[in-house]
């Protein structure tokens, strides 16, 4: 998503735009992306799980503890991939972002 935006952000910058604000952008929209997947996935997991009670050891199918575990990896994990390239993205020189193709 960044790679494909870097001509925008080369954009916001010349324009003045903060790099605080570049990384704010773009992790935002990756939180977005994960709560869209949160909230499609949490119920899908229960209906699965429920189907699928005899095959889970040790867990219940509605285990509160484990669901809330996933869904703090997924969103730590979704943090770090989309921080680390927007970082990096909003470091970038203006006039190279602009230049890039």
């Amino acid at each position: 998503m960044v790679n494909r935006r870097t001509r925008e952000i080369g954009v916001r910058l010349a324009f003045g735009a903060r790099r605080g604000t570049i990384l704010r952008l773009f992790v935002f929209d990756a939180l977005r992306l994960a709560a869209v997947a949160l909230v499609v996935g949490v119920p899908l997991s229960l209906a699965i799980g429920y189907s699928l009670r005899a095959f889970l050891f040790g867990v219940g199918p509605f285990d509160p503890a484990a669901l809330a575990g996933a869904c703090f990896v997924l969103t730590i994990a979704t943090l770090l991939a989309a921080y680390l390239p927007a970082r990096r993205a909003a470091a970038v020189d203006p006039i190279v972002a602009l230049r890039c193709e």
